[in-house]
């Protein structure tokens, strides 16, 4: 990738963007978040399209692409809020029948937290005697696990390459609403505070995407944990910076800014959180072996 995307990159980006604008645009979401149900439908499709099967080699099914495309379709993803365990069922590719055609939903123990365990076909680890926990978002049920079972490199990067399509569309709420919003007889986005916590966003966002492109092309398990500490800070202070932008009106309910600030919140507490991306890292400075 050299930090910059192919044609044929970009092109994938395009596609998997215009596949969850026509299925999975904001009613949509709506939807999903008043029946609280994952949509299987939708699920078989993204398989029908190659999602879960990018990185599976052709001989077996696949697309045959590498991780940095599996990186521009998870930020896609994360930008749509689409919700379920796509990344353990898209690592599960192979290994378990169904999971490259979308018909299995898996899921996965990560950092003794398992996302929609209920609604799984198959869940890998141990969930044994997992607890059901109220999550703060209304679209990833959590149960905690007994066994918090080792964090994987790979679900740690594409859980950041979510959270980075997450702070891109903070973004883009904020300064949607900074350009439309008046007060004093002027948009809001003329006022410099405003303009700060936008342009500030934007950085988060690019530093991020530098280092979760970058560590898709390495593949070098701590790139990847410095990838996901700035996707995490990236996603969860860029929807809290929306909020703000959007003042009284953020905190409602009809607002979508609640909704990317709770699942950044929740996806930064698993797999590969951020105690367990410090951890990676100070070791490597320590000369630690992993």
């Amino acid at each position: 990738m050299r930090f910059q995307p192919t044609e044929d990159q970009l092109a994938l980006r395009a596609g998997v963007r215009g596949l969850l604008e026509r299925r999975f645009g904001r009613d949509a979401l709506r939807a999903a978040v008043d029946s609280g149900g994952l949509d299987r439908r939708l699920w078989r499709e993204l398989g029908e399209a190659g999602f879960f099967a990018l990185r599976l080699p052709e001989a077996e099914g696949g697309v045959g692409l590498g991780l940095p495309e599996a990186v521009l379709a998870f930020e896609e993803a994360g930008r749509a809020l689409l919700p379920g365990p796509l990344v353990a069922t898209h690592l599960a590719a192979g290994t378990v029948p169904g999971a490259a055609t979308g018909e299995t939903v898996v899921t996965a123990v990560h950092g003794g937290l398992v996302t929609w365990l209920d609604g799984a076909d198959v869940v890998r680890g141990d969930a044994a005697g997992a607890v059901p926990l109220r999550s703060v978002d209304p679209l990833t049920p959590l149960h905690r696990a007994a066994v918090a079972g080792a964090p994987d490199p790979l679900f740690m990067l594409l859980t950041a390459a979510e959270q980075l399509g997450t702070a891109g569309r903070a973004g883009e709420l904020a300064v949607r609403y900074a350009r439309t919003r008046e007060q004093f007889g002027r948009p809001i986005g003329a006022f410099q505070a405003v303009q700060r916590l936008c342009a500030e966003s934007l950085v988060r966002v690019e530093v991020a995407r530098a280092a979760v492109y970058a560590a898709a092309v390495t593949a070098d398990p701590v790139d990847m944990a410095a990838a996901r500490l700035l996707a995490d800070e990236a996603a969860v202070r860029g929807a809290r910076d929306c909020l703000q932008v959007h003042g009284g009106m953020g905190f409602t309910w009809e607002a979508d800014v609640h909704l990317c600030l709770k699942r950044a919140w929740v996806r930064a507490q698993c797999g590969g959180s951020v105690t367990e991306s410090e951890e990676l890292l100070a070791g490597d400075l320590l000369g630690e072996p992993a």
